[in-house]
């Protein structure tokens, strides 16, 4: 574990020392340094949490990747979400929304915190809608495959992947949940959250065309051949996956540097767990796993169009994802039993 968690363990220790010193900058006390220490703490726990099914997906496509693109993935890829998508991102959410430049925007998060913090939550909306619709059709892209072989759960599976022989199923099937929790919306909120939704499910069918144009045996060019296709899926996989935990960080939290530490610890350990998932081959051993992820991933891809029109706490978005996989893992365990007992 120590090989593939070390550099993990080691920057907790710098991160959270970090967090105690930012609390004692910004408080001058013991006790606000101990609790910017505990939330810093809660965070990357968080964000453990909510992205383990994220590790599961990643490792499945890094499998297939050249080495090269997966040690740039492993190492560019790891740069561009803790700083791209847990500084970066907040930042840009409050360029656009409220009209100010990077500076400004730094300015308020680090002497208004509370105002900047609403800028974010006003901005809710568009990212669930967003990250809900390109969730969805990662999902849905798994299950409604006709070569898909494997069913964990059976009934449910079985009917989606017979929906793989009609073009577009999963296209229509995600408009078709737009359109439903677009009519339960106020009618203000309706055009921003059909234009997010539909902006959301053509990013998702963008980088699906760029992976397959650049990916395919006879592109030419080494980056082509190398798989940049398969990076920019994984890069705004993970953005997707960021918002949910991004966004209920500010429940805990105004101060962005703290939010920054606490997720960006929590994402060096999903980047640990995926290296691991490659190297030991677990999703080869653990039949349903990859089921369980990506189970998990529809139910949060529900759940982000849900908070458009009630707050769920980011704990039963955790309890839900690890409840999938920890069943796809007990089902694994179960079938390897069985044909164990069948070879004996």
């Amino acid at each position: 574990m120590l090989r593939y968690f070390g550099w993990a363990y080691g920057l907790t220790g710098l991160g959270l020392l970090l967090a105690f010193w930012l609390g004692w900058s910004f408080s001058g006390t013991l006790s606000g340094a101990l609790s910017f220490l505990m939330i810093g703490a809660i965070l990357a726990i968080l964000e453990i949490s909510l992205s383990f099914d994220n590790a599961i997906v990643n490792a499945n496509k890094l499998k297939d990747m050249e080495p090269v693109w997966r040690q740039r993935f492993l190492t560019w890829g790891i740069l561009i979400a803790v700083f791209g998508m847990r500084i970066v991102f907040p930042l840009l959410i409050v360029v656009v929304a409220a009209g100010l430049g990077p500076i400004e925007a730094i300015r308020l998060a680090a002497t208004k915190p509370a105002e900047y913090a609403e800028i974010i939550r006003g901005a809710h909306l568009s990212i669930a809608a967003f990250g809900g619709a390109f969730l969805m059709m990662v999902a849905l892209s798994y299950f409604i495959d006709d070569g898909k072989e494997v069913d964990w759960i059976s009934g449910c599976e079985r009917a989606l992947r017979r929906c793989g022989s009609v073009r577009g199923a999963e296209i229509a099937l995600v408009l078709a949940l737009m359109a439903i929790f677009s009519t339960v919306l106020p009618e203000s909120s309706q055009d921003e959250f059909l234009f997010a939704g539909v902006t959301g499910l053509l990013a998702f069918l963008g980088v699906d065309m760029l992976g397959h144009l650049l990916d395919r045996p006879g592109a030419a060019g080494a980056v082509a051949k190398g798989g940049f296709g398969a990076f920019m899926y994984l890069e705004v996989l993970d953005a997707s996956f960021s918002f949910d935990g991004v966004i209920g960080a500010f429940a805990l939290t105004q101060n962005l540097f703290l939010i920054a530490i606490g997720l960006g610890i929590g994402a060096l350990y999903v980047r640990s767990m995926t290296i691991m998932l490659v190297e030991k081959q677990t999703l080869a051993e653990f039949r349903y796993l990859e089921h369980g992820a990506f189970w998990s991933i529809l139910v949060l891809s529900v759940i982000m169009f849900a908070q458009t029109l009630v707050h769920i706490p980011e704990l039963v978005t955790g309890l839900l994802g690890a409840t999938f996989i920890g069943l796809a893992m007990i089902s694994s365990l179960r079938h390897r039993r069985l044909e164990r007992e069948a070879a004996e």
